[in-house]
């Protein structure tokens, strides 16, 4: 049974009054009805045959819709398909004229078809004491427009505010944690353009709160340094008006996770008189400092590091890799650390050399005989370092320079370029003319694999990283022998991510057929 939806519905039959007489004649039917309360000397039935109160309401309308930004024309605002916010969009595209509307609901439609039909109940009062309700439906064609923000994305130069992110280092590591951040935490999303530069990312905004609003989410996850500037783009001499560009300049402190340090002696005195030589074992709103001497600990917060700037005496790129001979604990433990006495030697001199080194370390309960670490070696190395020399000639620290610094320990056994389950989402960033040569290539290649490492070891660090699901390749029955004999070799003792940690990743998901 098909519902005709212009057809009227009244709300009810007026019910016969006893006591009341017929004194006329319908003027349709000829019915005897009283001719005090009938309208126009119709009866009831007849009167909404005849009356129509849904003229005047178009039945055809026009929605506005950005392909780009899933966003409506009215202020650009977000609705989702059949949402309470889209309803009402729709209702406010019609002019009533006195009519109240009583229901409304979408009826749905394929949604290629660029059209949105809605059923409205209206309603309106006939006579001083009688109301009339009728059904419609009103169709809505979509059609795509670009709305100004999108349209400006796709325009040079029409940016207002700039975040220039720098660091003065010659490696991408704390950035890729960063993007990390910026993507979990959703900071990118009021951006126009994010572009490489030189020691750094370019974020572009069109306005200038979106921009403070980066830069504050700057100053809570890493240690910065804000500077701003304006220029004046026009002015209107009649109204006063003036238009800038505004651009903030945020340099971060250029010390990194496992970065070897050497303090000034003054300012080691003033972070709890901790050890000049120190570790690098965090980064976040301050740098973390570690003595694997003692395992005391300090932090450096951002105005004070630029009150004293230093740099780090030696980076990740001179790690040497060395061999446990013999590990012994020694007592004091910090959460998970476990200070330990360790002999070591050079991997590289294994069967040629057999001079060992023994050094103090904060991995003591994870290190055993024949394991592998990764160390700075400062015996015998010259460091072009004020600081460092410094310590070298003081009389209480110039004893304390231990041969080795250990920072971590290594898994030579591991294949380099294995199959991960989990994978980490990248930026899409402008490069610009700033594209990679082969050999730059390969050395940002080293380097993300080499933070990809960092998050399998770290807890903390992987805290701050969403990690998503390797979409499952069906192999073909040919690799399952070889995919079985991967999995084995990967059972090196190494740490693994658990299954547990990662993220569905929603859009790579698809609609496959079965069969």
């Amino acid at each position: 049974m098909s519902m005709d939806l212009d057809a009227p519905m009244p709300l009810a039959a007026p019910a016969p009054t006893q006591g009341v007489t017929a004194t006329i004649l319908c003027a349709d039917c000829g019915a005897p009805i009283d001719g005090m309360t009938a309208i126009d000397a119709k009866c009831y039935d007849c009167f909404k045959l005849t009356k129509d109160i849904s003229l005047g309401i178009q039945r055809e309308a026009t929605l506005h819709f950005c392909r780009d930004c899933d966003r409506w024309l009215q202020r650009w605002v977000s609705a989702s398909p059949e949402s309470r916010e889209l309803l009402a969009l729709c209702l406010k595209k019609l002019s009533l004229n006195r009519t109240r509307i009583i229901d409304a609901s979408f009826i749905w439609t394929e949604p290629h078809s660029r059209r949105v039909r809605v059923k409205l109940v209206v309603q309106q009062a006939v006579s001083e004491d009688k109301v009339m309700q009728q059904a419609l439906e009103v169709v809505y064609v979509v059609a795509y427009q670009q709305c100004p923000e999108c349209a400006k994305s796709y325009t040079a130069n029409v940016w207002r505010a700039n975040v220039q992110v720098r660091q003065k280092v010659p490696h991408k590591r704390t950035f890729l944690y960063l993007e990390q951040l910026i993507l979990k935490h959703g900071a990118h999303r009021d951006t126009i353009n994010i572009k490489e530069a030189k020691d750094g990312i370019d974020f572009f905004y069109s306005a200038r709160n979106q921009a403070e609003k980066f830069v504050d989410f700057l100053n809570s996850v890493v240690p910065v340094r804000v500077k701003k500037s304006s220029e004046l783009i026009s002015q209107d001499s009649h109204t006063a008006k003036k238009s800038f560009k505004f651009t903030f300049s945020c340099e971060i402190i250029p010390i990194c996770k496992d970065d070897l340090v050497a303090l000034p002696i003054s300012l080691a005195k003033q972070s709890g008189n901790i050890s000049p030589l120190s570790l690098c074992h965090k980064i976040g709103t301050a740098i973390y400092l570690l003595d694997p001497y003692t395992l005391q600990t300090a932090d450096i917060s951002s105005p004070v590091y630029w009150r004293a700037p230093f740099g780090a005496l030696a980076d990740t790129k001179e790690l040497v890799e060395f061999m446990v001979m013999d590990c012994e604990l020694v007592g004091p433990t910090k959460g998970k650390w476990v200070l330990g006495e360790v002999e070591l030697a050079k991997a590289s001199d294994l069967g040629t050399n057999t001079k060992t080194y023994w050094t103090r370390t904060h991995l003591g309960g994870l290190l055993h005989a024949g394991d592998s670490v990764m160390g700075y070696m400062l015996s015998g190395t010259n460091f072009n370092n004020p600081e460092f020399e410094a310590i070298e000639q003081s009389n209480t620290y110039a004893s304390r320079i231990p041969d080795v610094m250990v920072v971590k320990k290594h898994y030579p056994n591991r294949p380099r370029n294995r199959k991960r389950v989990w994978k980490v989402k990248r930026m899409a960033k402008d490069e610009g003319e700033l594209l990679p040569k082969k050999a730059d290539q390969e050395r940002m290649d080293r380097e993300f694999e080499q933070f990809l490492q960092d998050i399998e070891q770290d807890d903390d660090f992987r805290a701050g990283v969403q990690l998503y699901k390797q979409p499952k390749r069906h192999p073909h029955p040919d690799e399952m022998s070889m995919a079985d004999t991967e999995d084995d070799d990967d059972d090196d003792g190494a740490p693994q991510v658990n299954m547990e940690e990662l993220l569905d990743d929603f859009d790579e998901l698809t609609m496959e057929d079965d069969a």
